[in-house]
């Protein structure tokens, strides 16, 4: 008989005094013999002629390692336990619990133990002394008092298997029909508090053994173990736990996982990930991951380098595709690109499961084997279960992958619009491949994007500084006024001179700010309050309640963060902010049926109003052709948008505390340019001296005079289109007819040229009023808008 005793040395002290006793087996072997009947019987007298030779068998042994001295009876008392037809089948043992004292084996179990190699140590996987010990405390208190407490964990034992040099993985089960337990002397009744304490306390071991001392109950008997072979449930069980890490080894644990499951180490794992462009299938590369297919950095693939069979299996389905055989494949497939690759590698089978991530991207879960046939239609079924973890597990690593592009992008880039977003992660994705360990010294490559039409357009608060200011006088005007009456009211109570100065001080700064505030006076007069007024105030709150109390609801009035009245200020920059979010919502609702006729970049601002840049051209988009009409439609489209602009901010005024107007401005540019993102300021600007005038252009229009006169240009109720050839007037006039028929504008238009400004002449503008009569929500169609732009063209 075969004994493995336990390797567990620091479980010795348990609260149990373990006595291993057949007793169990005797008692179903006189139940046998009372049956002459029974096909057992003869064996069952013999074998209790053999426990009347060795009577310690069933009174117990308190030393275990005296079995070895009783090995052969106790394997012809157990061999009822051990059915021989069973014996190849399961996986069985008697042994001692909680000590794991190991003996008496079916003949599977031995042959696992024989192949794991002469230096195996059957051990419990991943437990814990202090675990074992409070596990045996529950076991009792399950057993003697009734109580159940679910502590029990699952075990397990890691057996290697020297023949294919996988590691196997078996669950434990244990049969408790051959023992039984009693309190002995020095054990401590256990009253329902003391449940109570415990369960609170699973972590105290000294409460435990406080509750149960060592050696204060006796097991009487033995146990009987099965292991259950769980190395596929484990490998898909650690599939799982990779997909919660996000080190770098989670993609080798995969691997390693896969072999498991085939149970070979031979068997390799890979994947790759697609998109289809136009028809073509593209690699979309993926630095994490290990392909037998894809090239590093590989982005097209020669048109016969899969067969048509294999290409139309991973774009179309979901269903593995098994080549048991790669030479035969060769051979049918007249030697393709994907045949060389695959010989190249030493892949005689291999397995590729179609994997769907998304509208636009799937990948190929690749499974590799250098042995012919290994990986065939029946292997293939063992990847059922675990494919939807796999196809998980790869979503994640990809979405790691992207999420590294991400923070690339945004620690160089800053937030991008999502049409141009493709370009940035193509350089990201550069940057990352070729550094990856990302050093000080690496550089990203600029950025830029040519023969690009550029769109401007603001509605801008008119009058904002005025109106501002007058706030702003408003109040502190006020909070003067207030600190007036307060010193005056204290020089009638007190008649001191120094009072009639304050006086005299607050009357001459309640004379200037009523004239008008100049830069510095806000200052100078929350100064003086601060320096000269409130210690002031601090006095007399001491010695007069009644002053106390005008100075308490004085403090009352003033915002604790700015320390100055701050009514007529908030109203006027709540007012700004309404406008500015009504706005701006609008703005970006509008923009998504934008984007839907043609991509382009978009970025807006909020100042006293929006106001926002666009950007339209081939270079920006990656798989979209672009043609001029959908400039021409993009224009429509915003003179139609400043219209409806115009309108909101009309009919805000009176849900207004200031009831503020607008004033829209569109900037023409005919001509594309180039535009490049800057690095220090993490924004678009154009690019190249002859585009800088442009910009020029956008920073000084909004100050323009009329030429000849005294009036600005932008004016409420009216949008002036600012161009600079007859061609693009002439193109605007048309929208106008056009929106002018549909009432967005009045029928008034009017063409003006600009004063010369620094090193811009020659500008003209078109101005034409807005009809504050439009409803909104009966606008124009974007399907007409696009028919319009599309008929006038053909014309």
């Amino acid at each position: 008989m075969r004994i493995i005793p336990s390797h567990k040395s620091n479980f010795d002290e348990l609260p149990l005094k373990l006595k291993v006793s057949f007793s169990a087996v005797y008692d179903y072997l006189i139940e046998m013999t009372k049956d002459q009947s029974n096909p057992y019987y003869s064996t069952a007298v013999i074998l209790l002629k053999e426990f009347e030779k060795y009577p310690e068998l069933k009174d117990g042994l308190e030393d275990l390692t005296s079995l070895n001295n009783y090995s052969e009876s106790i394997e012809k008392l157990l061999d009822i336990l051990f059915p021989v037809l069973l014996q190849t089948n399961e996986i069985k043992a008697a042994t001692i619990p909680f000590e794991f004292t190991t003996f008496k084996f079916s003949k599977r179990f031995e042959n696992i133990l024989d192949n794991a190699g002469d230096d195996f140590k059957l051990e419990i996987k991943n437990f814990e002394e202090n675990n074992m010990y409070i596990l045996s405390c529950t076991f009792i208190l399950s057993f003697c008092y009734g109580y159940t407490v679910n502590f029990h964990r699952p075990l397990f034992f890691d057996i290697p298997d020297k023949k294919t040099g996988m590691m196997r993985h078996y669950r434990a089960l244990f049969n408790g029909d051959f023992f039984k337990v009693r309190p002995l002397e020095n054990a401590v009744p256990i009253t329902d508090e003391d449940v109570q304490l415990l369960i609170d306390n699973f972590d105290n071991l000294e409460i435990w053994k406080e509750k149960f001392p060592p050696n204060s109950y006796e097991f009487t008997g033995f146990g009987m173990m099965n292991l259950f072979d769980v190395t596929s449930d484990q490998a898909i069980s650690n599939l799982t736990e990779n997909l919660l890490r996000a080190d770098e080894n989670s993609f080798d644990n995969l691997a390693s996982s896969i072999s498991s499951i085939f149970g070979s180490t031979d068997i390799k794992f890979g994947m790759s990930a697609y998109y289809m462009e136009k028809g073509e299938l593209k690699a979309k590369n993926h630095k994490v991951q290990q392909s037998f297919i894809l090239d590093p950095y590989q982005g097209t693939f020669d048109t016969d380098f899969f067969c048509n069979f294999i290409e139309d299996s991973i774009c179309k389905t979901d269903k593995p595709i098994t080549i048991s055989d790669v030479e035969l494949y060769g051979k049918r497939s007249n030697y393709n690109g994907f045949y060389q690759k695959l010989k190249k590698q030493g892949v005689q089978s291999l397995i590729l499961v179609p994997l769907k991530f998304s509208k636009e991207v799937f990948g190929i879960l690749e499974i590799i084997s250098p042995n012919k046939h290994e990986l065939n239609s029946i292997t293939t079924n063992k990847l059922e279960d675990i494919i939807p973890v796999f196809k998980v597990a790869i979503e994640r690593y990809m979405e790691d992958y992207d999420n590294k592009l991400e923070s690339i992008i945004q620690e160089h880039y800053t937030s991008l619009h999502p049409t141009v977003k493709w370009r940035f992660s193509e350089e990201a994705e550069k940057f990352l491949y070729s550094n990856p360990q990302t050093g000080s010294n690496a550089k990203l490559d600029d950025i830029i994007f040519e023969g690009v039409y550029p769109l401007y357009g603001q509605t801008d608060i008119k009058g904002s500084s005025h109106a501002r200011n007058k706030a702003i006088e408003t109040d502190l005007i006020q909070q003067l006024n207030l600190a007036h009456n307060i010193i005056e009211k204290a020089d009638k109570f007190y008649n001191l001179p120094i009072y009639k100065d304050l006086i005299f001080r607050l009357d001459k700064c309640i004379k200037n700010t009523k004239k008008g505030l100049n830069t510095g006076d806000e200052v100078s007069l929350t100064t003086f309050l601060k320096n000269d007024i409130y210690p002031v105030f601090n006095h007399l709150k001491e010695i007069n309640e009644e002053l106390k109390s005008d100075i308490e609801n004085y403090t009352d009035l003033i915002n604790p963060e700015i320390h100055v009245i701050y009514n007529e200020r908030k109203k006027y920059e709540d007012s700004v902010t309404k406008i500015n979010e009504e706005l701006s919502n609008y703005i970006d609702a509008k923009q998504v049926d934008a984007q839907a006729m043609f991509p382009h970049y978009f970025e807006r601002y909020k100042t006293d109003g929006i106001d926002y840049n666009m950007y339209i051209g081939q270079s920006l988009v990656q798989n979209s052709k672009f043609d001029k009409v959908y400039l021409h439609n993009l224009r429509l489209w915003q003179l139609q948008m400043m219209c409806e602009l115009e309108n909101i901010a009309y009919n805000l005024r009176n849900t207004l505390s200031h009831p503020l107007q607008v004033a829209s401005l569109i900037l023409v540019h005919s001509n594309p340019l180039a535009i490049k993102f800057r690095m220090d300021e993490k924004r678009f600007d154009v690019n190249g001296a002859y585009n800088i005038r442009y910009e020029i252009i956008k920073k000084r229009i909004d100050k323009a005079m009329l030429k000849n006169g005294s009036e600005r240009l932008t004016q409420p109720g009216k949008i002036a289109i600012v161009y600079g050839h007859e061609s693009d007037a002439i193109e605007y006039r048309r929208y106008i007819e056009f929106l002018q028929s549909k009432g967005y504008l009045k029928p008034e238009i009017e063409n003006v040229e600009l004063e010369d400004l620094q090193d811009l002449i020659g500008l003209h503008a078109i101005r034409v009023s807005v009809n504050y009569d439009l409803m909104i929500q009966e606008n124009v169609a974007m399907s007409e808008l696009l028919e319009f732009i599309n008929g006038d063209n053909s014309n």
